[in-house]
């Protein structure tokens, strides 16, 4: 989140701020079934037996803010009480030698399963913002201690890998001394930089050194299939989406910067936003910003290189939006509370959105994965095209309706199915469609996209022919890149 300075910006008014709007899809609503499923309506009634099973853990978190050492205290008290349900594990080590602690919960915590998705929280990135770091241990309290009691929980946990990291920036917590609502040091790493403005950026050069903490991640999203994601910060109430940053291709002229899955960005929004006690009112925390139904275009918002959903997204495969959760950075320790009730529906509901759309595993003629093929929904060209797994195994996000899926294997025919894609999130389970490629008895050679301005490089290509030809330009972009 920005400065004051930088937030002030006049923003378009929004509605009345008053009843929850009705909405046509119905994916964004949070029934009263629902809520009572998770306990918000009304408590579910646990045996004694689990009750006293899960005490010892549940006692040892309150409301506050946990330091470095009672944060990893925590962690390795869950890790122990539930080795089975989940793993621990440190991805880098901060500036100073912090670790880096990321709890795995699921079915499958220790390894990638085929066919369960990966899902990621990241909280704290910015070491002064500090609420999305303690909800995330209550949300971890609450998946463990729910597991196999709540239906919708078990069955989240049974068919979602869940990856969930309260601090990114340990170091800049630890520096926070005073806590202060709008802006301090602790804002940035032990070397003064801004994590949120360190990763290689798709529309300009970078120049920014790549810090330790943010290789760390960039390595966790490369050795991770990660589909969905959730970057939690403070300093507004609002849901952002991608772009963060843009050129004349995704249209920025208008003041907007629009990703080929647009669509589903704003649905993935406003899941958290309806779900949310009240960011869906769209009232901002001061008269001068605003946003209508809780969410915004990053870009529309403000300018942002070198952001980490951006980077998510384009490099990583993972569609993320970027989560404000409180007008206060830093608020007192006894508003915690509130903040997990105000967030713990909308948390739930936004990790379920990993099972939109469709997925599946591309083989050859004699059933072997074939990774790196190309797989992708017919006019939503991705600028760095989304590739298989090792399992060659592939997850697309799209929202309810009918699409054209093409999987590409260089060298051979492309391969078109035409799938329509029911709401399967109540399912917990993606629409499945594998390609078979008869002719190909060979693994597919190791493809990546450069960590280059490829957007900028598609805007110089694109300057000299005419938008119908952008698409064209676009895969000869393709093309260049995975020679």
């Amino acid at each position: 989140m920005e400065p004051a300075s930088v937030r002030g910006r006049a923003r378009p008014a929004a509605g009345d701020g008053g009843s929850r709007p009705a909405l046509g899809l119905q994916l964004w609503k949070s029934t009263g079934t629902m809520r009572t499923a998770l306990g918000v309506g009304r408590h579910l009634l646990p045996d004694v037996v689990g009750i006293l099973c899960l005490v010892s853990v549940a006692a040892a978190l309150d409301f506050k803010y946990h330091h470095a050492e009672e944060l990893e205290a925590y962690l390795k008290g869950v890790h122990a009480a539930y080795p089975a349900l989940t793993h621990l594990h440190s991805i880098g080590r901060s500036v100073e030698g912090r670790d880096l602690w990321v709890l795995v919960l699921g079915r499958f915590p220790t390894h990638h399963k085929i066919g369960i998705p990966e899902f990621k929280y990241v909280a704290n990135m910015h070491g002064d913002e500090t609420v999305g770091r303690e909800i995330l241990l209550h949300l971890i309290d609450f998946l463990v201690t729910s597991y196999r009691r709540d239906p919708v929980i078990t069955r989240l946990l049974n068919s979602t890998r869940i990856h969930i990291m309260p601090t990114m920036n340990p170091d800049g917590f630890e520096a926070t001394k005073v806590p202060n609502c709008y802006y301090t040091q602790g804002r940035y790493n032990k070397n003064g930089e801004d994590l949120n403005r360190n990763f290689p950026d798709a529309f300009e050069n970078n120049t920014a050194s790549i810090q330790p903490e943010t290789q760390a991640v960039m390595n966790w999203i490369k050795n991770e299939t990660f589909v969905l994601s959730a970057n939690l910060h403070g300093g507004a109430l609002v849901a952002s989406y991608t772009f963060d940053n843009g050129n004349s291709v995704t249209g920025t002229f208008e003041g907007y910067s629009r990703s080929p899955d647009d669509d589903v960005f704003i649905h993935l929004a406003k899941t958290y936003s309806f779900n949310h006690a009240s960011m869906y009112k769209g009232t901002g925390c001061d008269n001068r910003q605003t946003f209508p139904e809780g969410i915004t275009n990053g870009y529309s918002w403000y300018q942002l290189e070198g952001g980490m959903q951006d980077y998510n997204y384009i490099w990583g495969q993972c569609f993320e939006i970027t989560l404000e959760l409180s007008c206060c950075k830093y608020p007192p320790a006894d508003q915690l509370e509130k903040f997990w009730r105000d967030n713990k529906v909308a948390l739930i509901e936004y990790m379920k959105q990993v099972h939109l759309g469709v997925k599946g595993q591309v083989t050859d003629k004699n059933g072997n994965p074939i990774p790196n093929a190309i797989v992708e929904a017919k006019g939503r060209p991705h600028v760095c095209p989304y590739t298989t797994n090792e399992h060659g195994e592939y997850f697309l996000l799209l929202l309810p309706g009918t699409y054209v899926i093409n999987a590409t294997v260089p060298g051979f025919k492309s391969l078109l199915k035409t799938v329509e894609i029911p709401d399967t999130t109540g399912n917990f389970s993606a629409l499945k469609q594998d390609f078979t490629f008869s002719e190909v008895s060979i693994r597919s050679k190791a493809a990546s996209c450069p960590k280059t301005p490829l957007y900028q490089e598609l805007e110089r290509a694109s300057a000299a022919v005419k938008p119908a030809l952008h698409s064209l330009v676009l895969m000869t972009v393709v093309l260049v890149i995975f020679q």
